[in-house]
């Protein structure tokens, strides 16, 4: 097979985190972007690692797992939903698979069978709360959907870096985040507005931002554009006040970058209305967000995610934890009633600051929260913890980092993982060096996506 020729073949499985597996005379291709069982036509891109790669060209055939119709209008054009189509038990099943088929060879190289892996320390995988909408925050991009075509407001089409699909019938979202993409869509093509182009970094509209509260239905919505314009953004900021939603709007900005990366951030910031956060509710404790803010993108699910964790980490009475990774102190936070004290480490000086004010909010204190890369802080620090947290980014723990860790011969560590390739690197590190894993639970935090979260017990032999 070469670059560019096309065939077809029925997908035998989908694997971590959406790679499809199917064979063309003898020979293995991966596509991205499949189901199980569907007959799909490509386009191969290039050989990777023994295996031929392939760019899906269309579905010939529908899988038997595809019981249900598209949710939206733009499955599967979007990408962002592969499995929408499955049934929700089947989504489950296949990423809970794909999790024990990564962990497997680290468990069996200590010494811990397959089986046992799979009837004794895994406890299968739970939902969220919710199937969909779950999503409490959106980025979408101005462009147009083929070139030289409308102004639109949405998502990239997948395998495209410059096709954008409208997103108004989302099913992930509150319908509340639809009707205000719809308005400021239609706003900006009525004032004939251009929009910025990555290649020339000419042009005025960027991005939208979206976030709504869970449980208190409050919503930041942020305009953001280039400085090639001083058009004032008042008269949208009515008409999004003037709409049906059922949350309500607490605050509009206009932020202005003039960065050339794609990463949806602000230089200057302008209110239009209100202020420039959100509070929401998780697990009993309320959180300031602002519109950058690491707050999880599903609040049922964290809700979820951090009843496990604090019932994996146990007894923590008088006890020193360590919430390292801490994002905008969470995790943290939740555990302060219980612990004699909690101390956050995370490298974002914007988390670190608002968990300390959330903290405030909250009347929280025994919680400290410090600002620096993980392995940096941990050999500045004196004390010692009792137990650890560890929610690392995508690319797991710092190779430096779990050292200074296993050091502390902490009794339990509770890992929670976004990306379960880091996590079984990062595990084979801890069962060489006195750990063992007692529990492992996967959480489908992500519904209809490829991504899935996991958590895991150690508790040190010693």
């Amino acid at each position: 097979m070469k670059k560019g020729e096309i065939y077809e073949t029925v997908i035998d499985e989908v694997r971590f985190p959406d790679l499809g597996y199917g064979t063309v005379d003898g020979e293995t291709v991966v596509i991205k972007n499949t189901v199980p069982g569907q007959k799909v036509r490509f386009m191969i891109t290039k050989k990777r690692n023994g295996n031929y790669r392939g760019m899906l060209l269309s579905v010939l055939e529908r899988s038997v797992l595809e019981t249900r119709e598209p949710l939206c209008s733009n499955h599967p054009d979007c990408g962002g939903c592969t499995f929408q189509t499955m049934g929700y038990e089947h989504q489950k099943k296949m990423k809970a698979g794909s999790v024990l088929r990564i962990l497997a060879p680290v468990f069996e190289k200590a010494g811990i069978s397959r089986s046992r892996l799979e009837n004794e320390l895994f406890e299968g995988i739970t939902d969220a709360g919710r199937e969909y909408p779950y999503r409490n925050k959106m980025e979408y991009s101005f462009g147009d959907r083929t070139k030289g075509g409308e102004l639109t407001l949405g998502l990239h089409r997948k395998n495209s870096n410059f096709d954008i699909l409208p997103c108004t019938d989302c099913a992930l979202v509150h319908e509340d985040f639809n009707r205000i993409v719809n308005c400021v869509q239609e706003y900006c093509r009525d004032h004939h507005l251009d929009y910025y182009h990555r290649r020339t970094h000419e042009g005025f509209l960027r991005n939208l931002l979206v976030r709504r509260g869970e449980k208190t239905g409050e919503i930041l919505i942020a305009v953001v554009t280039s400085s090639q314009s001083d058009h004032s953004f008042d008269d949208l900021a009515e008409q999004l006040l003037e709409l049906n939603l059922q949350g309500r709007i607490t605050g509009i900005l206009h932020m202005i970058c003039d960065s050339l990366s794609d990463a949806v951030k602000s230089e200057e910031t302008r209110v239009l209305y209100g202020r420039d956060h959100i509070y929401d509710e998780l697990l009993g404790l309320r959180y300031r967000i602002g519109p950058f803010s690491f707050f999880q993108t599903n609040t049922l699910g964290a809700e979820v995610l951090y009843g496990i964790v604090r019932e994996y980490i146990g007894d923590i009475k008088d006890a020193v934890v360590f919430d390292l990774y801490s994002g905008t102190g969470t995790i943290a936070q939740i555990l302060s009633a219980s612990a004699a004290k909690v101390t956050g480490i995370e490298i974002v000086e914007e988390a670190v600051l608002a968990a300390r004010e959330n903290a405030k909010t909250n009347d929280i204190g025994n919680c400290e929260f410090l600002c620096g890369d993980v392995f940096k802080v941990l050999n500045e620090i004196e004390e010692h913890p009792d137990f650890i947290i560890l929610d690392p980014p995508r690319d797991g723990i710092h190779p430096k980092a779990i050292g200074n860790i296993i050091d502390y011969g902490a009794e339990r560590i509770v890992y929670v993982s976004c990306k379960p390739t880091s996590l079984a690197r990062d595990l084979e590190i801890f069962l060489e060096n006195g750990y063992e894993v007692r529990k492992i639970k996967c959480v489908d935090m992500f519904p209809e996506t490829v991504h899935v979260e996991t958590v895991c017990l150690l508790t040190h032999k010693g």
